[in-house]
């Protein structure tokens, strides 16, 4: 069986939510990250999550969560030097499942058919709801190297964009791959039509 690591990508700054949307608590009273992650564990045994400098609140309620938590000292650079500050945090592994700590409402059966297609030999993979590209996204070992180059503010779309003949499309009946929280009113339900 293949070991996939999965990574949660928690070092953004939120600024467009007005406070620390990581820390927000959903309504049901779980902070999204803490969501984000539980969701990722609930189908990955090995999960790592990228924080910023000085995120301790976060930390302490990810590894309550038995998420190890990596502190990526260049998050300000973006979401491309979380990813990377992530993928060299992981022992050798057969593939990543990325997720980000933003984006709660990912259903765990999302996850799974992700990593399945992982499993199945895909090189890369993402859910895709309605033609829409979701996350999380699965990329294989053999694309470590340059995950691990990545900065900026990118995270892996160069990635896919340059390896789109690879990409296995997993159609998912989950609107929340495509859901993430930038703003307060991200959290109110979606119309869905």
């Amino acid at each position: 069986m293949a070991v996939i690591a999965g990574i949660l990508l928690a070092g953004g700054t939120g600024s467009r939510f007005g406070s620390d949307k990581l820390l927000h608590s959903l309504p049901h009273g779980v902070p999204i990250a803490v969501q984000a992650a539980r969701h990722l564990r609930a189908v990955l045994p090995v999960v790592i999550a990228a924080v910023r400098p000085s995120s301790t609140e976060l930390v302490a309620l990810l590894e309550a969560e038995a998420v190890r938590t990596v502190v990526c000292e260049r998050a300000d650079e973006g979401m491309g030097a979380t990813l990377a500050c992530a993928v060299r945090a992981t022992g050798p592994v057969d593939g990543f499942v990325v997720a980000l700590a933003d984006m709660p409402f990912v259903r765990p059966s999302s996850i799974a058919a992700v990593v399945q297609a992982l499993n199945a030999g895909a090189a890369l993979a993402a859910p895709y709801w309605r033609a829409r590209r979701g996350h999380p996204v699965g990329i294989g070992a053999r694309f470590r190297a340059e995950l691990e180059a990545l900065a900026g503010d990118q995270g892996a779309r160069e990635l896919l964009a340059a390896h789109t003949a690879e990409l296995v499309k997993v159609p998912v009946g989950d609107p929340g791959v495509i859901r993430d929280i930038d703003r307060p009113e991200d959290l109110q339900p979606p119309i869905v039509v």
